[in-house]
């Protein structure tokens, strides 16, 4: 089918760059991960019992993408738009009911990245039991940094860290993950076909917080890499 025989242009969500490649990755899907750090789930008031409770996801459109070194306007509906900065998984290799143990199989490789949130919805879906889409499928809230390539590398431990205007908000590390990185891939295609170009955002640390127009935010994952976006006036 050619552009002539559409009614309007098709959406293309940006193509994300790749270190070491002069190949830039599509994206398929978005995946979250639902409070994956404790110290996160307490701030929020919902602790988790890993013991009885198992990951739930939200996802976010492919329209939300944004590469890092944006600039994005502050969204409208929100008095309380807040960042969380996350490891992201890049699936590389389709996958099915995936056991934990062959789960590196799927990886391609990872990226810094930033989930946006207009936290005021968020919780007031939460709190009524409704979808969390108009707090979490923001525009330009899905920011990602350059993918570097792992094929089958299992991330396990590694700091996790996000400045707003310089200062430091959130500092974590990786082994404090309460679903590893084997364990939501494999839980994750259980439910899904997944698929090369998903990409999976594995949670965030505790110390989530607003921001209003004029911050920089600058978060790294390490051995990773980095992702940077400025916050501008909105409409």
């Amino acid at each position: 089918m050619s552009a002539s025989d559409l009614l309007w242009t098709r959406f293309q969500a940006p193509l994300i760059p790749v270190r070491g490649e002069t190949r830039s990755a599509p994206v398929n899907r978005i995946f979250c991960v639902g409070r994956n750090y404790h110290a996160h789930a307490v701030e929020m008031g919902r602790p988790v019992d890993k013991s009885v409770e198992t990951p739930f996801y939200f996802t976010k459109s492919p329209q939300t993408l944004t590469v890092s070194g944006a600039e994005v306007a502050y969204p409208s509906g929100t008095n309380n738009f807040h960042y969380e900065m996350e490891l992201v998984v890049v699936i590389g290799v389709p996958g099915f009911r995936v056991p934990a143990d062959k789960a590196h199989e799927l990886i391609y490789g990872y990226a810094a990245g930033l989930d946006m949130t207009r936290r005021d919805l968020q919780l007031v879906a939460r709190d009524k039991g409704r979808p969390w889409d108009l707090g979490k499928d923001v525009e330009e809230s899905a920011v990602i940094g350059e993918i570097v390539p792992m094929p089958g590398t299992v991330l396990e431990f590694g700091a996790i860290t996000l400045e707003v205007d310089g200062e430091v908000r959130q500092s974590s590390d990786l082994d404090k993950l309460i679903w590893n990185i084997r364990e939501i891939i494999a839980d994750l295609s259980h439910y899904y076909h997944l698929q090369p170009g998903d990409l999976i955002y594995t949670g965030t640390p505790e110390g989530v917080g607003a921001v209003t127009p004029g911050a920089a935010l600058h978060g790294s994952v390490a051995d990773v890499g980095t992702v940077d976006l400025r916050i501008v006036p909105g409409e």
